[in-house]
């Protein structure tokens, strides 16, 4: 009796170790400290200057670190275009499909993830011009409102957020 026991716990301890990474009475130590989060409090967010390929133009969107320590962003922030009354002029950016990785941002430092659009005249369907340009960082439910003139015309793609080079 005590084997099927032992045969049941083992299972069950496999069970939850393949669906949460954690061993029944084991804990999980690291001798590294986590580098926390961007908040919005400490980022400053901006529009760079669009940069035209191929009939695209491609559009830096700046995270600057303001605060006094360092912090992380993780994956794809949120991007919409909004009119004057800040009602969103169609759908938000789509995702590129680029691979994703945690870049450390230091006090003062910047990284950028890339907005993609075409040209207007290559893509049929341009949208009006937009106002401002709502960023959500990544992992975050607050939005940064941009003052900025879009048109978005055919693509609306975001990458993720990487180390400026």
């Amino acid at each position: 009796m005590i084997n099927v026991l032992t045969r049941v716990a083992t299972i069950a301890s496999a069970a939850l170790f393949a669906t949460t990474g954690a061993a029944v009475g084991a804990t999980q130590a690291s001798s590294l400290p986590r580098t926390p989060t961007c908040h919005v409090a400490d980022l400053h967010l901006a529009i760079g200057e669009p940069d035209g390929a191929a009939g695209s133009l491609y559009y830096p969107i700046q995270f600057t670190n303001t605060s006094t320590h360092t912090c992380a962003l993780r994956g794809f922030p949120g991007v919409s275009v909004v009119d004057v009354k800040h009602r969103q002029i169609g759908t938000s950016a789509t995702r590129t499909g680029e691979p994703v990785g945690t870049v450390s941002v230091q006090p003062g430092k910047s990284v950028t993830a890339t907005l993609r659009t075409n040209s207007p005249g290559v893509a049929a369907g341009c949208r009006p011009t937009s106002t401002y340009v709502n960023v959500f960082p990544p992992n975050s439910y607050q939005a940064v409102q941009i003052p900025y003139h879009l048109r978005v015309c055919g693509a609306f793609e975001i990458s993720p957020v990487q180390a400026a080079e």
